[in-house]
């Protein structure tokens, strides 16, 4: 099941590994310093900027890194290949979703990766028990395998402008997609990928608990933009975002394989 309740998780604290996966975009928020002031008890920090890929001159673009660099962060944090994983945050970009597309390029078994539906918010909300105690990890040997298809690069991406292959569906708000607002990021244009729809993340979600809208609703969302069949690529400013659109997607979709464009608007909206 990709996804997970939060009574669910409650249950079975004890029997799986757990990964807070908290990122924020904005800057008055830190993820490691929130991490260290309460979570779920026994769960491990991911610093998402830390392992990922950052290229200088794409600033808080999360690129995937080297599998042996992935191998060696999930070595260090104590995981192990067959370990059952429930990944979740306290971002309104649900970055956990992020971390489940890592997970699953790098070859965990799909069937042992969940994401905890509504996060932290949702867990918070129901006064579940949280600790700022640090927890203890046990180094693993992790060895990973990658799946390249689910990763398109800005070639793949111009080409398909002219041959149409797959959808590209950007989670942006409609405002970024237009160019109507500016990016966040410095050096970034205004404005989408040419033919690219947008779907922003923010109407996938209940905005109440951050929990996903249900399948019949989600199903809704994605035929209002014309979406069907399995040949979705999902874009976003820096792949964050993207991650979130793919996992929705895969809710409704058992044909679907998550495929993104990693490099996502910040590449390809650099100046």
């Amino acid at each position: 099941m990709t996804l997970v309740s939060t009574d669910w998780l409650n249950e079975n604290l004890k029997r799986v590994k757990i990964i807070d996966a908290s990122w924020h975009l904005v800057k008055n928020r830190n993820a490691i310093e929130e991490y260290n002031a309460e979570h779920i008890e026994n769960a491990i920090f991911f610093d998402l900027d830390q392992n990922s890929n950052q290229k200088k001159s794409l600033p808080h673009n999360h690129f995937l890194p080297l599998k042996n660099e992935h191998e060696k962060i999930l070595s260090e944090m104590g995981i192990l290949n067959n370990d059952r994983i429930i990944i979740y945050c306290n971002s309104d970009l649900i970055s956990s979703c992020r971390v489940w597309f890592q997970l699953l390029y790098f070859g965990h078994n799909p069937s042992l990766v969940s994401v905890l539906n509504g996060g932290m918010k949702k867990w918070k909300l129901e006064e579940r028990k949280v600790t700022n105690k640090k927890t203890k990890t046990i180094p693993s040997k992790y060895i990973a395998t990658e799946n390249i298809s689910m990763v398109k690069i800005k070639s793949e991406i111009n080409k398909n402008i002219k041959k149409r292959e797959f959808m590209v569906l950007d989670a942006r708000s409609k405002n970024r997609f237009l160019g109507l607002e500016p990016e966040p990021r410095a050096g970034i244009r205004g404005g989408s990928i040419e033919g690219s729809k947008s779907l922003p993340l923010s109407e996938l979600l209940n905005s109440k608990n951050n929990t996903f809208l249900n399948k019949k609703d989600l199903k809704k969302k994605f035929e209002l933009v014309g979406v069907s069949g399995p040949k979705i690529v999902t874009s976003c400013g820096s792949s964050v975002s993207a991650s979130t659109l793919a996992l929705a997607y895969s809710l409704i979709n058992d044909d679907y394989v998550a495929k993104i464009y990693i490099g996502s608007w910040t590449e390809y909206g650099k100046k």
